[in-house]
């Protein structure tokens, strides 16, 4: 019997079959924890596939100027060659302005070296963003897996489904870190 309020009532007798499953709270807590852990894989995704944008879009760039430099190095060569093959009246003056011309054609071709290599080093940062993300993503979608099967132990009320889910979710988490440990 409760006492409520100065009444007495007596709680209706409920069938064992309708009593709670006694897994409620810790397939829920699990679920809850594995919704967290959803949420910072997701996170962790959503931040490198952010950086991985950022570093190919700084590769790109590199690349244009790289480009630029080229052209610029191909035209001054040509003027180069075009002023060593004309006989102009003033040779001593043609022969100096030539020397300069040759001289901004190495500075261009070191120019583009250097150019190259960091764009080249922006593309092997962003390959190494890119499988971090791939990791994180990967471990996402697995915890969510292991989310959805800890869910079904509660319909079916079957531990198999928790120990399953528990044991996605945690290979789903190992994937995750793994990519917090690429270099």
């Amino acid at each position: 019997m409760v006492e409520k309020a100065g009444e007495d009532f007596e709680l209706p007798e409920v069938p064992e079959s309708h009593q709670e499953y006694r897994y409620t709270l810790p397939v829920s807590l699990t679920i809850s924890i594995l919704a967290v852990l959803v949420a910072g894989a997701t996170l962790l995704g959503h931040r490198a596939h952010t950086e991985e944008l950022l570093l190919q879009s700084r590769a790109t760039d590199q690349w244009s100027y790289y480009q630029a430099k080229n052209i610029r190095f191909h035209e001054v060569e040509s003027i180069a060659d075009l002023l060593g093959a004309l006989a102009p009246a003033d040779k001593e003056k043609t022969a100096a302005v030539r020397e300069r011309y040759l001289k901004e054609k190495e500075r261009y071709d070191a120019d583009k070296e250097d150019i190259s290599d960091r764009a080249k080093e922006f593309e092997k940062e962003r390959d190494l963003i890119s499988r971090r993300a791939d990791r994180f993503d990967a471990g996402e979608a697995l915890l969510e897996v292991g989310l959805v099967i800890c869910s079904i132990t509660l319909l079916t009320k079957r531990r198999l489904f928790w120990a399953s889910g528990v044991v996605v979710g945690a290979v789903g988490v190992v994937t995750a870190l793994t990519g917090l440990f690429l270099h």
